[in-house]
Protein backbone atom coordinates (compact mmCIF):
# COMPACT_ATOMS: atom_id res chain seq x y z
CA UNK A 1 0.00 0.00 0.00
CA UNK A 2 2.89 2.32 0.78
CA UNK A 3 4.32 1.82 -2.72
CA UNK A 4 1.01 2.74 -4.33
CA UNK A 5 0.99 5.98 -2.33
CA UNK A 6 4.58 6.79 -3.34
CA UNK A 7 3.81 6.00 -6.98
CA UNK A 8 0.76 8.26 -6.99
CA UNK A 9 2.75 11.09 -5.39
CA UNK A 10 5.48 10.64 -8.00
CA UNK A 11 2.94 10.70 -10.86
CA UNK A 12 1.35 13.84 -9.41
CA UNK A 13 4.77 15.53 -9.07
CA UNK A 14 5.70 14.66 -12.67
CA UNK A 15 2.36 16.06 -13.85
CA UNK A 16 2.97 19.32 -11.97
CA UNK A 17 6.47 19.62 -13.44
CA UNK A 18 5.12 19.01 -16.95
CA UNK A 19 2.42 21.68 -16.47
CA UNK A 20 5.05 24.11 -15.20
CA UNK A 21 7.37 23.43 -18.15
CA UNK A 22 4.56 23.80 -20.68
CA UNK A 23 3.33 27.12 -19.22
CA UNK A 24 6.49 29.16 -18.73
CA UNK A 25 5.36 32.18 -20.73
CA UNK A 26 4.98 35.43 -18.83
CA UNK A 27 1.50 36.83 -18.22
CA UNK A 28 0.32 40.03 -16.63
CA UNK A 29 -1.71 39.53 -13.48
CA UNK A 30 -3.86 42.54 -12.63
CA UNK A 31 -5.56 42.91 -9.27
CA UNK A 32 -8.50 45.02 -10.55
CA UNK A 33 -10.20 45.22 -13.94
CA UNK A 34 -9.27 48.32 -15.93
CA UNK A 35 -12.65 49.96 -15.27
CA UNK A 36 -12.25 49.72 -11.49
CA UNK A 37 -8.58 50.65 -11.62
CA UNK A 38 -9.44 54.05 -13.12
CA UNK A 39 -11.93 54.69 -10.30
CA UNK A 40 -9.52 53.63 -7.56
CA UNK A 41 -6.58 55.44 -9.22
CA UNK A 42 -4.34 52.44 -8.80
CA UNK A 43 -3.84 49.29 -10.80
CA UNK A 44 -1.21 46.98 -9.37
CA UNK A 45 -0.09 44.42 -11.91
CA UNK A 46 2.57 41.74 -11.87
CA UNK A 47 4.45 39.85 -14.56
CA UNK A 48 4.48 36.17 -13.60
CA UNK A 49 4.97 32.87 -15.39
CA UNK A 50 1.63 31.24 -16.18
CA UNK A 51 2.37 28.11 -14.14
CA UNK A 52 2.86 30.27 -11.02
CA UNK A 53 -0.60 31.74 -11.56
CA UNK A 54 -2.14 28.27 -12.12
CA UNK A 55 -0.43 26.60 -9.15
CA UNK A 56 -1.01 29.66 -6.96
CA UNK A 57 -4.72 29.52 -7.74
CA UNK A 58 -4.83 25.84 -6.85
CA UNK A 59 -2.95 26.47 -3.60
CA UNK A 60 -5.19 29.41 -2.68
CA UNK A 61 -8.28 27.28 -3.34
CA UNK A 62 -6.93 24.50 -1.12
CA UNK A 63 -6.18 26.91 1.71
CA UNK A 64 -9.63 28.53 1.48
CA UNK A 65 -11.24 25.07 1.44
CA UNK A 66 -9.29 23.89 4.49
CA UNK A 67 -10.18 27.02 6.46
CA UNK A 68 -13.83 26.78 5.39
CA UNK A 69 -14.02 23.14 6.48
CA UNK A 70 -12.28 23.88 9.80
CA UNK A 71 -14.83 26.62 10.53
CA UNK A 72 -17.72 24.38 9.44
CA UNK A 73 -16.61 21.56 11.76
CA UNK A 74 -16.23 23.80 14.83
CA UNK A 75 -19.66 22.75 16.10
CA UNK A 76 -18.78 19.04 15.83
CA UNK A 77 -15.45 19.56 17.61
CA UNK A 78 -17.07 21.43 20.49
CA UNK A 79 -19.78 18.74 20.80
CA UNK A 80 -17.12 15.99 20.88
CA UNK A 81 -15.20 17.86 23.59
CA UNK A 82 -18.41 18.28 25.60
CA UNK A 83 -19.16 14.57 25.31
CA UNK A 84 -15.61 13.68 26.36
CA UNK A 85 -15.95 15.86 29.47
CA UNK A 86 -19.32 14.27 30.25
CA UNK A 87 -17.85 10.78 29.84
CA UNK A 88 -14.98 11.60 32.22
CA UNK A 89 -17.44 12.97 34.75
CA UNK A 90 -19.59 9.83 34.51
CA UNK A 91 -16.56 7.55 34.82
CA UNK A 92 -15.47 9.39 37.95
CA UNK A 93 -18.97 9.06 39.36
CA UNK A 94 -19.06 5.31 38.63
CA UNK A 95 -15.68 4.91 40.29
CA UNK A 96 -16.89 6.87 43.32
CA UNK A 97 -20.08 4.80 43.56
CA UNK A 98 -18.13 1.55 43.30
CA UNK A 99 -15.94 2.82 46.15
CA UNK A 100 -19.01 3.49 48.31
CA UNK A 101 -20.36 -0.01 47.62
CA UNK A 102 -17.05 -1.66 48.42
CA UNK A 103 -16.82 -0.04 51.87
CA UNK A 104 -19.42 -2.46 53.18
CA UNK A 105 -17.71 -5.53 51.68
CA UNK A 106 -14.77 -7.66 52.52
CA UNK A 107 -11.41 -6.18 51.38
CA UNK A 108 -10.75 -9.07 49.02
CA UNK A 109 -14.14 -8.67 47.33
CA UNK A 110 -13.59 -4.91 47.04
CA UNK A 111 -10.26 -5.47 45.27
CA UNK A 112 -11.90 -7.92 42.87
CA UNK A 113 -14.66 -5.41 42.08
CA UNK A 114 -12.12 -2.68 41.36
CA UNK A 115 -10.23 -4.97 38.98
CA UNK A 116 -13.32 -5.66 36.87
Amino acid sequence: MRYIRYASIAIFAVALILVAMANRSMVTLKIFPDELAHLAALNPSFQLPLFVVILGGILLGLIIGFVWEWIREAKERSEAARQAREMQRLQAEVKRLKGVQSQNKDEVLAILDEAS
